[in-house]
């Protein structure tokens, strides 16, 4: 894993504010002891979570949308290790790894490539290498009995999640076979051909490799939905949708009741907690919309997915704070940020 960063205890704390009386997240989290042995230092861990971020915008970009995925990161570190530890979320439960960095391939891309369809095929070709890498990571962890706490980054990388965490959670006893399931809160079903890597396609390449079992989406909006993708998903079995417009628009079920539909339907093995942040009204991401769900409603979803499945992973992608259209908003990593706590709140009931 060359892209791969590891953070020691001085580099969090540059980035806590200390405060007298008080204590934050930064000074709780663990952090690996020893970069050249990651394997052995996780092993030694008692965190039940390790937390990792893949600041990278290729997969958006090799989907034909606006790139910024890459900024997210950051400024969810900034906020997340400010958060109060209390009795409510202590932090001690975290080991913060690090974050991959790619800049080296989009330097690579931008003085490679001459034209637009060049650029596309050389995001897809990138997104390769960037599976490569978080698979092994993935797999790393849950091997050792970890959940992996992503920030993305694209929705691309819910491949190498799925794929990795099958493996690893097979390695460590905890399933019988490499196969995991999955809940999207999403906009989108992302689940577009096979026609070269990218953010849209992640869960459809899981499946066809045979990792993913079952696969339900929460919010999927009808008019992003091609024909040729919603023919496949009412012929699968084993993939379910709520459409937003069932839950919102025609209220056939409220938002909760599609929820606890999708734990339902992803009962009897780990399952893989995916949100994008693009099905969150107004806020920043590569798809941004201005229909959608509440930041309210993403916190339920991810705290009762938390409490109601065997989670294999936490995936939160697609949200940006700078978009490469100029769009800013400093908020999205601090809303992020509510997001994992959450889920390690959620998954403790």
């Amino acid at each position: 894993m060359q892209h791969l960063k590891i953070y020691n205890k001085q580099e969090i704390l540059s980035l806590t504010k200390i405060r007298r009386f008080e204590t934050k997240l930064g000074e709780r989290l663990q952090v690996v002891n020893d970069a050249n042995e990651l394997i052995k230092s996780l092993a030694g861990s008692t965190a039940r979570y390790v937390l990792f971020g893949i600041p990278e915008d290729l997969g958006a970009k090799g989907n034909l949308g606006i790139g910024g995925t890459d900024t997210l990161w950051i400024p969810f570190l900034q906020s997340f290790l400010n958060i109060q530890s209390n009795d409510f979320f202590d932090g001690g439960e975290i080991l913060l790894l690090g974050h991959f960095d790619f800049g080296d391939i989009q330097f690579l891309i931008d003085k490679t490539a001459k034209t637009d369809d060049e650029k596309i095929e050389a995001y897809r070709h990138a997104v390769n290498t960037i599976d490569d890498e978080v698979e092994q990571l993935a797999k790393i962890i849950t091997a050792e009995k970890k959940i992996p706490l992503v920030i993305g980054g694209g929705h691309n990388n819910s491949y190498p999640l799925i794929k990795g965490t099958a493996k690893g959670w097979l390695k460590a006893g905890v399933i019988q076979l490499a196969q995991i399931n999955c809940i999207n809160l999403d906009a989108h079903a992302d689940y577009r051909p096979m026609e070269g890597r990218h953010s849209g396609n992640a869960f459809r390449y899981a499946d066809e490799d045979g990792y993913l079992q079952k696969y339900c989406i929460v919010g999927l909006h009808e008019n992003y939905l091609p024909q040729n993708v919603w023919i496949d998903i009412v012929n699968n079995p084993f993939i379910d949708c709520i459409t937003f417009e069932d839950i919102f628009v025609h209220e056939k079920r409220s938002f909760m009741q599609a929820v606890s539909h999708a734990t339902g339907f992803t009962e009897g093995t780990l399952t893989g907690i995916d949100i994008d942040l693009d099905s969150i009204q107004n806020t920043l991401s590569s798809a941004m919309t201005p229909i959608g769900i509440t930041p309210v409603h993403a916190r339920q979803y991810i705290s009762f997915a938390a409490a109601d499945t065997k989670p294999a992973y936490l995936h939160i992608c697609e949200g940006a704070t700078r978009l490469s259209d100029g769009r800013t908003d400093a908020t999205s990593g601090k809303l992020a940020g509510y997001l994992v706590s959450d889920f390690v709140k959620g998954n403790m009931i």
